[in-house]
């Protein structure tokens, strides 16, 4: 089933490569999409892998839910002779060494949540080689050689820290003070690209500090930063985390920190205490579906169809005085429950007997 690489199309503008990519009204060309991307069309079923590194938090876990519960659907089941998963934790090394050994096996392609974007070059030149396609969702690859399926990362931290920016003035009839910047796992895209984010917004205040701690996207350690954030600097005028606003929570709770604005990640459990504390701003998702929408991009890649090279969803969203329970949040469900769970101009959004169907584990 192997075959080879197709040469991507062409550089387009981003109109010209929607006109000519598969469903372009999901798969739409972020504004710097280097090109259209297309591969040998093959017969089916498909050999498919994931190949995920850091899986220390409730996020990756529902990714990997949402990846199973697309492959469970009739309408996608029949796509997939074997669908495998597998986590490397923050190697570089062993994940280069993982998706190494799918290509040799005679994978037919691989899906990637790479553990940092700049050392992968030699794998996808042996991907390419061997006919292998290659599709990289969250923490992408800084390539313009594969498909990256994402949201804009940096947009995601601006969108964040403008609601607490927002508040704080709202507030205080100023935006000054300090803010505490939770901060995820050093050295992957997705971190370095919501900083970028937060700081083009909070680098315009200079009467606004900004401390930041690395909470690892982890419910666990975002409590123990921030309330020894706390217990340093004193109240904060405002809170950003990228994952792992529970944690957060809990610790400003327990340390009787007043209610400020806050731009926050849209878990379960997230949603239910920002409505139940009244705090204002935002929450904002990195979609965990995203890792259902690289494994129907690796499918369409497959069957012959073009895709941008880059990709940007929609960035799910909405301000916490409009949160509605039962639609925004489930109280009766775990607060490990993450509630973006699709993309609906894609394919029907994942029920949650759907995701609480899966298992987190890896799939054989």
């Amino acid at each position: 089933m192997m075959g080879t690489l197709a040469a991507s199309v062409a550089l387009f503008t981003c109109g010209a490569s929607a006109q000519e990519t598969y469903k372009p009204e999901c798969y739409a060309p972020a504004p710097d999409s280097a090109s259209v991307i297309s591969y040998a069309k093959k017969d089916g079923p498909y050999r498919i892998a994931l190949v995920n590194g850091y899986v220390g938090n409730d996020w990756r876990a529902n990714s990997i839910q949402t990846a199973k519960a697309w492959g469970a659907r009739p309408e996608n089941k029949s796509k997939l002779a074997e669908f495998k998963i597998i986590s490397v934790g923050n190697d570089s090394t062993a994940q280069i060494s993982a998706i190494d050994n799918f290509i040799a096996a005679g994978y037919d392609a691989v899906i990637i949540n790479a553990v940092n974007p700049t050392a992968f070059g030699a794998v996808v030149r042996r991907a390419t080689q061997a006919g292998v396609v290659l599709v990289t969702y969250d923490n992408v690859l800084d390539s313009d050689k594969v498909v990256q399926i994402n949201e804009d990362q940096v947009e995601l931290g601006r969108l964040k820290a403008q609601a607490v920016v927002d508040g704080i003035k709202a507030k205080k009839g100023d935006v000054s003070g300090q803010v505490l910047e939770v901060d995820g796992v050093p050295g992957n895209s997705v971190d370095r690209d919501n900083q970028t984010g937060f700081s083009s917004v909070f680098s315009k205040y200079p009467d606004l500090k900004v401390v930041k701690v690395e909470g690892d996207w982890d419910v666990g350690t975002a409590s123990k930063v921030t309330s020894d954030a706390i217990a340093t600097n004193g109240n904060f005028d405002g809170v950003v985390v990228q994952e792992g606003s529970v944690g957060a929570l809990e610790a400003m709770a327990a340390a009787k920190h007043p209610v400020v604005p806050v731009g926050f990640d849209a878990g379960n459990g997230t949603r239910m205490l920002v409505h139940q504390g009244k705090y204002p701003g935002v929450t904002a998702a990195q979609a965990p579906a995203l890792a259902a929408m690289a494994l129907e991009a690796s499918v369409v890649l497959l069957e012959g169809n073009a895709l941008p090279q880059k990709v940007f969803l929609p960035i799910p969203h909405k301000d916490n005085a409009d949160l509605v329970e039962g639609k925004d949040f489930f109280p009766d469900l775990p607060k490990t429950f993450y509630t973006a769970t699709g993309f609906p101009q894609c394919f029907p959004v994942f029920t949650p007997d759907e995701l609480n169907g899966q298992t987190a584990d890896n799939a054989n």
